[in-house]
């Protein structure tokens, strides 16, 4: 069944509900023809989602969807793209503001919807920025929170806060009085590209048609997940401003598993966010990803480096994949590399690096060459699942 395009889709979410919400009520009052479709996970522990739809005048619709499998995330995307199906058909709404519970994330949205046929016209994160650090420095379970999305949700508020912050291209900022020049460039700093589009309270000049411009603006769901795919990642510049560093940490030479393992809790402790892609010497076909927030690492396998691959199989290699590999490109290692990140006020920048470098293969391993490489011990199979 065909979709009418007149239908267009922004998906709102953030950990920083009175952030979200200020963003939805205004787009609600600057939109006509808009409204608004949540659902409520918070009751998935009497077995089912609560589903509300509201215009600028309250809610016009109420419903309940059941539970999938014991995953109130699931109810949600079972149930989204027919409601918004059904909004279409009736050709009464110009704009959907899809607005998420606390801890969804907008790229699993993102692409539900897109996969259902409608079109994702925006994605906005709503944030206080004097809560960015705060949220980033929160290593509690969502769990304990009364947050998880499903039983079997292990997310913590940090990485899910981050992962909300820099999915999006529009960062619709609440009007924050406790926020200072430090808050600001840390979130400038996680996350340079987006659009920062301020709301505040009542009527602030020209901030409705900026966010509802944003809101429709268009949105390219393959070059999202892209840039967020640990191969070709869009990741920070060098940065130092206002108390906050970013530091790029690039080297051509693998690091020795041992020594690095025994490092983790030190590196990960430096800065309240860092992510990238990094290389181990035992393993040096593997790209690995590093993702690290709150004090807590997460790292996994995201398939072979590109110089790994058989020659036939580039053609098959997404563009945007290719690139990145040519930026990192060394005439005997190819796109294996570390390509690390580290966001943080009150970074130590000179004491970081030197962790790190110590962490390489030293000359002599390094000379030893792979086969000698992949015999040193597997000190990251537990961590990997291996």
């Amino acid at each position: 069944m065909a979709v009418p395009s007149a239908l267009s889709v922004v998906i709102v979410g953030g950990l920083h509900a009175d952030a979200r919400r200020a963003a939805v009520a205004r787009l609600l009052a600057d939109v006509p023809g808009s409204v608004v479709l949540h659902h409520d996970l918070a009751t998935a522990t009497a077995g089912t989602v609560v589903r509300t739809i509201r215009d600028a005048t309250g809610i016009i619709d109420a419903g309940e969807a059941p539970l999938v499998n014991d995953c109130a995330c699931c109810a949600l995307r079972e149930d989204l793209v027919p409601e918004l199906r059904r909004l279409a058909d009736v050709g009464a709404t110009h704009l959907a503001v899809v607005e998420l519970w606390d801890s969804v994330e907008p790229k699993a949205m993102a692409e539900v919807v897109a996969a259902g046929g409608l079109t994702v016209t925006g994605v906005i994160t709503a944030v206080d920025p004097a809560l960015v650090l705060p949220y980033l420095a929160n290593g509690d379970d969502l769990a304990e929170g009364g947050l998880a999305a499903a039983a079997t949700d292990q997310r913590t508020v940090a990485d899910t806060f981050a992962r909300q912050l820099e999915y999006a291209p529009v960062l619709a900022l609440a009007d924050s009085p406790e926020a200072d020049d430090e808050d600001r460039e840390l979130l400038a700093q996680l996350h340079p590209t987006a659009r920062q589009v301020p709301i505040g309270h009542g009527d602030l000049a020209g901030a409705g048609q900026e966010l509802a411009r944003a809101a429709l603006a268009g949105f390219d769901v393959e070059a999202a997940a892209a840039a967020q795919h640990p191969a070709c990642a869009l990741l920070p510049a060098e940065a130092d401003a206002h108390g906050v560093s970013t530091l790029v940490w690039r080297r051509h030479r693998p690091f020795h598993p041992e020594r690095l393992y025994e490092a983790l809790e030190d590196i990960t402790c430096a800065a309240a966010r860092s992510r990238g892609r990094f290389w181990l010497a035992d393993k040096p076909d593997a790209l690995l990803h590093w993702d690290a927030a709150g004090g807590a690492l997460c790292v996994e396998s995201a398939g072979p480096w590109l110089v790994s691959l058989p020659d036939a199989a580039w053609e098959m290699v997404p563009p945007v994949r290719r690139a990145a590999a040519a930026l990192d490109w060394h005439p005997e290692h190819g796109d294996c590399c570390q390509h690390l990140v580290f966001t943080s006020p009150g970074l130590d920048r000179d004491g970081l690096e030197s962790l790190l470098e110590s962490c390489l293969l030293t000359d002599t391993e390094y000379a030893a060459g792979r086969d000698a490489w992949k015999r040193l011990p597997p000190a990251f199979d537990t961590l990997l699942e291996v």
